[in-house]
């Protein structure tokens, strides 16, 4: 429930962590939600203190990042530097490297150190040519420190790479797949060929369908249909995040003799 409503309502998802936190305050991706949606809603004290329990509790440092961003927000940008560089970079996973990247990148900002700034983004994963999830955000913070060094050019030219990137993102749906970007995807120069692969693939399905299958489809829309309003009408409680947190099922407090 807290990760539904971490990007809608913050305040939210975070008393249900806090919940979630009074109950199982010893499980490790309990305290990993509760410092997520603490950095979600600014109170950053809070955040740096539980991301820190959980990678205690974990052993993992994939929330790293976080944890440099929460310093920051504490103020304390030497104290971010610090975190950042304790780890081994090379252990972590792509996404978080680069997470890790842009937020060192920011406590160097922070500092006033433009040049050292833009050497924390100089990363094998900076191509602008190739959009991973991680590359719109990349390309864009490249882009923010360009500008502050006063070099509009170069600015202007990486800020229209993550967006171009975030356009082919969106149109592809790659997720961690890699796609190569070019300014065409954003300038909808797509090919409209009607004996393309996709016309190809739906022709083929129309023609091997059984009689019959679209009535049995649509009563199978209408079966979802009934159980989707079915569960919107019951609102999740705060125990019901709990027992999401911990993995329990509803099942666990019914009879067991039922």
């Amino acid at each position: 429930m807290a990760s539904r409503l971490i990007d809608e309502d913050p305040a939210l998802a975070h008393e249900h962590a806090l919940a979630a936190s009074r109950r199982a305050g010893r499980i490790a991706i309990v305290r990993e939600t509760l410092g997520i949606t603490a950095y979600a809603t600014e109170d950053f004290a809070l955040a740096l203190r539980e991301l820190r329990t959980y990678r205690r509790i974990s052993g993992k440092d994939d929330q790293i990042a976080l944890m440099v961003d929460s310093e920051r927000g504490i103020g304390r940008s030497d104290r971010a530097l610090e975190t950042g560089r304790a780890v081994d970079r090379s252990a972590l996973d792509t996404p978080v490297r680069v997470a890790l990247a842009i937020a060192m990148s920011g406590a160097r900002l922070d500092q006033g150190d433009l040049e050292l700034a833009l050497g924390e983004l100089e990363i094998p994963e900076l191509d602008p040519d190739r959009a991973f999830e991680w590359s719109p955000a990349l390309f864009a913070a490249r882009a923010a420190v360009l500008e502050d060094l006063g070099r509009a050019d170069e600015a202007e030219f990486w800020a229209h790479r993550a967006e171009v990137a975030a356009e082919a993102l969106g149109v592809a749906d790659a997720g961690d797949e890699e796609i190569f970007i070019e300014d065409s995807l954003i300038e909808g120069e797509f090919p409209d060929d009607e004996g393309g692969a996709q016309g190809v693939a739906a022709a083929t399905s129309d023609d091997l369908a059984p009689e019959g299958a679209e009535e049995e489809s649509d009563v199978e829309e209408e079966s979802a249909s009934d159980d989707d309003d079915a569960s919107a009408e019951v609102d999740p409680t705060v125990e019901d995040e709990v027992r999401e947190l911990l993995g329990e099922d509803e099942d666990d407090d019914s009879d067991p003799e039922a």
